[in-house]
């Protein structure tokens, strides 16, 4: 990283640069604040920078860094100045004479926050270019629905609950939600709460103290505060342990997170919109899913149908998604021939929307540019499927097996323990049972 060191005692200067220099840092020196902006603070990652320095303030330079975390250090220490400092933008505060071990925690964590929010900032850049509002398909009745609730709940800050099969489109809707909200200029974070392992998703989500536990070296931000200002997207919140179910709670109440392991908590200013297949009151009364999370998350409720319940809906989507891949691709818009027509009305789509743009995609790849055909969206599943004597026996074993395995165990193991007994990740575990229609059950 390259840091800008503004000091003017000349011995403070070039310790700190031996000290970052070690560090592995690319470190520029200045002596005063036009020495600074002459070295363009904007071009570095880091600004650290003396308060009282000669012809100014080094607070000048936090909006002469545009953006670049600046870091405030001075001998002149007192409460007032701090709360100055960090009321005009600084990242932090140190005062003279300072440890420094103490100086490489403070810098290694500004910088981790800053990659941090340049990566959501990205990807929430990524996604409004991808995800536009605008592209959202629908005209059967429950779809208008939808949107209804979207287009009234989007303006104000409640909290979102979105109901529907896997591959439905529930992101896509809570990214509608964002997109149309007084927040669309904040951060978008997404989670999915069932591809994290359960003794990881606590310290993702919330972050963690240095020294919380074995392997934390420095204060780390969780992706709540990743999402300050913005939306927090929890998809299969039904799959998010008690523990972490309950810390969730007090964040929405509280509008605060206590990172794993620290003693003060920290301001967090998100709107959360949560999505699941599952039936969460079945599990609140299992005791699975907490009654009062559950009432907090419900407050508006978006129920998404599945496709096979859409009517034409899936014609005009097949249209928009061969449009955009087709525009991806740099090819031509193929038609779809009457037969493919059919095929695409009389599919069950198991997998709902994400089967169809998946079987689309695949088409258009294989297909020579002319129309697409009922045999290339491969759709026909009778008459496709290999004969059982022509399957591997290895793999019909195997799948058999795994089934089998997870039918009889279930109930008794936790998801973690399945996929340990079975020899694969959770997130393995999770895709397994969506490819194979094994729904995690509601526990007793």
């Amino acid at each position: 990283m390259r840091l800008l060191i503004v000091e003017d005692e000349v011995a403070v200067r070039a310790e700190m640069k031996r000290l970052l220099t070690r560090a592995g840092h690319e470190v520029v020196e200045a002596g005063t604040v036009r020495d600074a902006r002459e070295a363009n603070p904007t071009a570095f990652d880091l600004v650290i920078s003396d308060l009282r320095l000669p012809g100014g303030l080094g607070t000048e330079l936090i909006s002469a860094a545009e953006g670049v975390p600046v870091l405030i250090i001075t001998s002149y220490a007192s409460v007032r100045s701090a709360v100055d400092a960090m009321k005009q933008g600084a990242a932090d505060y140190l005062s003279k004479p300072f440890d420094p071990d103490e100086l490489l925690i403070v810098v290694e964590r500004i910088l981790g926050d800053s990659r941090t929010k340049r990566q959501v900032a990205a990807l929430s850049r990524e996604a409004q270019a991808t995800w536009a509002v605008e592209g959202m398909v629908g005209r059967s009745e429950p779809m208008q629905a939808a949107f209804d609730r979207v287009r009234k709940a989007a303006p104000t800050d409640a909290t979102v609950l979105i109901l529907g099969e896997s591959g439905t489109g529930k992101e896509l809707i809570a990214r509608a939600v964002h997109q149309q909200s007084s927040r669309k200029p904040g951060p978008f974070v997404a989670v999915n709460c069932a591809a994290i392992p359960e003794n990881l998703i606590e310290s993702e989500l919330f972050g963690y103290a240095r020294g919380a536990f074995t392997g934390a070296n420095t204060d780390h931000a969780g992706l709540v505060e990743a999402a300050h200002g913005g939306t927090l997207f929890l998809d299969e919140i039904g799959e998010l342990p008690l523990q972490a179910q309950s810390r969730l709670l007090r964040t929405l109440q509280d509008g605060e997170v206590r990172r794993v392991g620290a003693t003060q908590s920290r301001r967090a200013d998100v709107r959360l919109v949560a999505a699941t297949h599952r039936d969460l009151p079945k599990m609140v009364e299992a005791g699975t899913f907490r009654s009062d999370l559950y009432y907090r998350l419900k407050v508006v409720e978006v129920r998404l149908p599945a496709l096979r319940d859409r009517g034409d809906d899936v014609i005009e989507l097949a249209n928009a998604l061969v449009t955009r891949h087709a525009q991806k691709l740099g090819r031509p818009v193929p038609p779809f021939t009457p037969e493919a027509t059919d095929a695409l009305r009389s599919h069950h789509w198991p997998g709902n929307v994400r089967e169809l743009e998946n079987a689309l995609e695949r088409a258009l790849i294989l297909s020579d540019g002319v129309a697409l055909t009922a045999e290339l969206l491969g759709l026909d599943d009778v008459q496709r499927q290999p004969a059982p004597a022509k399957e591997s026996a290895e793999d019909a074993s195997l799948m058999a097996y795994f089934k089998r395995f997870v039918e009889e165990h279930q109930h008794d193991l936790s998801e973690t323990e399945l996929a340990r007994r079975l020899g694969i990740s959770r997130k393995t575990l999770w895709e397994r049972r969506l490819k194979h229609g094994l729904p995690r059950p509601a526990r007793g």
